[in-house]
């Protein structure tokens, strides 16, 4: 068996990465690694049951408990959000399926802090009326924070309590999982992580996203806890439609060729895995499952820099147990380039600015709003470098040199990246 905690220090060393974990789970064999400090301004050491935010990997726990509420009769998926929630102010023809599979149309990077009250999540809900529509619900993909948001208030109506306590009662006590939180005073009983910037692994001054937004990605937990509610979509059948391919994804990275139910479904050389990845503020997560190996794989990092241990990390793990890497992100070609998409795009929260500089396209990110309180990065300049199909349209991006390749593709109307339509204005 490889050294993983050896080989997870030495590439958190070269990527900067204060503090991780790697949770490996194997047909009925755990493995859990730690490394580092959660915190380099207090020098607390990570151990293997410290806690991190999992960001969107937050998505499928929602999920979960909505597909429990069809299978207790109380929703179907293909329910109008309107009809659970009538004073949801949103397009009428919104399911409970659109926002699973993030097809809405609702533009979903709202950030907006609505207290930390019981009610902060109905509040948030109330503020989607002046939240604009991309495209009609079920025509495209564009991920949607505030989809995940209005099934957590479908929840809190059904179950006559807030999401928090849902969680709890029917995920959390029922694994009985012990290290699995949504607040801070909650987070604070336990050894938890603090996330630090990519650029210099300074300590970020703001640790969680608003409570708001807590169905999309506000828990915070161990590894163990992470493979336990994983391991759990692998033996109950009742989540078996949760793996189940509902909306192509185009131009993935990483193998992620379609979305299930809230679960991204991944094509690793004639191998199909499911899992999602997560973050908050320079906090990151990571998670892989393939069925058929009875395989789950996850990585909980307190870094920006998170990404540079994910493709070599899962890369060995998968290869060890399957003989199967995971696939090589899209590369930069050689390639003229023309003035067609030199312009401003705009969502909530977000500004694209894309310009020509000595030669090169480069695309300007500003994050705008709500979300200037809690970005670890609120602007930054990345250069855009034509890809196949070389058609002028299709292009990668990288964060730093040592992060993987993205893809951006442009369209008349938008550009598509990070899984978002951004509409040209």
């Amino acid at each position: 068996m490889p050294d993983w905690s050896a080989r997870l220090s030495e590439l958190a060393v070269a990527g900067e990465v204060p503090g991780a974990v790697l949770g490996i789970w194997h047909d009925g064999e755990t493995t859990i690694a730690p490394y580092g400090v959660l915190n380099a301004g207090t020098g607390v050491e990570t151990t293997a049951d410290s806690l991190f935010q999992i960001g969107s990997v937050t998505k499928p726990w929602t999920a979960t408990m909505i597909v429990q509420l069809a299978a207790e009769g109380r929703l179907t998926l293909d329910d109008p959000v309107v009809k659970l929630l009538p004073e949801a102010p949103i397009d009428p023809r919104i399911t409970v399926r659109h926002l699973l599979t993030h097809t809405s149309g609702i533009d979903g990077d709202v950030f907006t802090d609505t207290g930390r009250g019981d009610d902060c999540v109905e509040r948030y809900v109330a503020l989607l009326a002046d939240v604009d529509r991309l495209f009609d619900p079920g025509t495209a993909y564009s991920y949607c924070n505030a989809g995940f948001v209005l099934l957590g208030r479908i929840i809190e109506v059904l179950d006559g309590c807030t999401w928090d306590e849902s969680l709890k009662a029917r995920l959390v006590e029922p694994l009985g999982l012990t290290k699995t939180v949504t607040l801070p005073e909650e987070a604070i009983l336990h050894r938890a992580a603090l996330g630090h910037l990519a650029s210099d692994s300074t300590p970020v001054k703001t640790w969680q996203l608003p409570r708001s937004i807590g169905p999309a990605g506000l828990i915070t937990a161990s590894a163990s806890d992470v493979l336990e509610f994983a391991r759990m979509h692998l033996t109950d059948d009742r989540y078996a439609v949760m793996q189940e391919p509902q909306v192509p994804y185009a131009g993935g990275i990483g193998g992620f060729n379609d979305l299930g139910l809230a679960w991204r479904i991944y094509d690793w050389d004639g191998r199909r895995l499911f899992g999602h990845d997560g973050t908050t503020i320079s906090q990151l997560a990571f998670l892989r499952i393939d069925p058929e190996a009875r395989l789950i794989m996850c990585l909980l990092t307190n870094s920006g820099n998170g990404t540079t241990l994910f493709e070599p990390l899962a890369t060995e793990v998968f290869t060890h147990f399957t003989g199967v890497a995971h696939p090589a992100p899209p590369q930069p070609i050689d390639a003229p380039i023309d003035d067609r998409h030199i312009g401003r795009f705009e969502r909530a929260s977000v500004r694209l600015d894309v310009v020509r500089r000595e030669g090169r396209l480069v695309m300007i990110y500003q994050a705008t709003g709500d979300r200037l309180t809690f970005t670890d990065q609120p602007s930054h300049e990345y250069e855009l470098r034509q890809t196949e199909p070389a058609d002028g349209d299709h292009f990668v991006t990288r964060e730093a040199p040592t992060h993987p390749w993205i893809p951006v593709t442009f369209t008349p109307t938008h550009v598509f990246t990070s899984g978002r339509v951004t509409p040209r204005v």
